[in-house]
């Protein structure tokens, strides 16, 4: 049975409730599979969340989130007990966490708005939004020698985007108005079934993370480097932590 991943539809709640489904042990870890879950699973260039999820009789503490074949794995500990199958629960996201997560990975989309107005010939490729050393890659070409001000251009670019406090949304569309809607889709994206855009005033991209309600949370966009890694254009960036 699949897991109904509430985050789709829910981007910004931090709570939830759901069922148990089953618990085992995966490596000497306790795994505990729900019906749904508000938890982000690592997938799309961002890391998991953590949480905890309890009732009245258990606690478990999520320590790491996976999605594998359709079901959302919560890895963790229980305080002392474990959950019976079909027990209700309550689901809480370590917000502190999300937030930082949702902030870089909404950074990552506003290096790609101002990529494609100064670079429009840059096919964006994969996003890394980890707290460490984020970054977005680009398939194109560039002048090494005119890096420095292409960094101070797409930071001023960004911070401008941010500083209009543009507002963030989503809706689930088919391939056809996914065409219409986005700049660039990448191959992998299926055509047989409707796909999440997020939407960062009128700029669209394809997308299951999470995000800010709006860009004004951003606060500040830092360009730390451009630099050519095996052949793509990686460009890194960072926001006010």
């Amino acid at each position: 049975m699949s897991t109904k991943l509430l985050y789709l539809e829910n981007m910004w709640d931090l709570e939830a409730d759901a069922h148990v489904m089953r618990v085992e042990k995966q490596d000497g870890r306790d795994v505990v599979y729900l019906d749904q879950t508000i938890l982000y699973a690592q997938g799309g260039g961002q890391p998991y969340d953590t949480g905890v999820i309890k009732n009245d009789h258990v606690k478990f503490i999520v320590e790491e989130v996976r999605f594998v074949d359709g079901e959302v794995l919560h890895f963790g500990n229980f305080d002392d007990d474990s959950f019976k199958r079909d027990e209700a629960v309550h689901i809480i996201v370590d917000a502190d966490r999300r937030k930082l997560h949702a902030r870089l990975h909404s950074a990552g989309h506003v290096v790609d708005m101002a990529v494609s107005q100064l670079c429009p010939d840059w096919i964006p490729g994969k996003g890394y939004h980890f707290p460490d050393s984020p970054y977005v890659e680009y398939d194109g070409q560039i002048d090494f020698e005119k890096r420095d001000e292409l960094i101070a251009d797409i930071a001023k670019l960004g911070n401008e985007f941010i500083k209009q406090a543009m507002p963030v949304s989503f809706k689930f569309v088919n391939y056809d108005e996914l065409k219409k809607l986005c700049r660039h889709i990448p191959e992998n994206i299926p055509t047989n079934k409707p796909t999440r855009v997020v939407i960062f005033d009128n700029f669209a991209v394809p997308c299951g993370g999470t995000h800010v309600k709006n860009l004004a949370e951003l606060e500040e966009l830092t360009i730390t480097k451009i630099k050519n890694k095996d052949g793509k254009i990686r460009v890194g960036y960072n926001v006010s932590r």
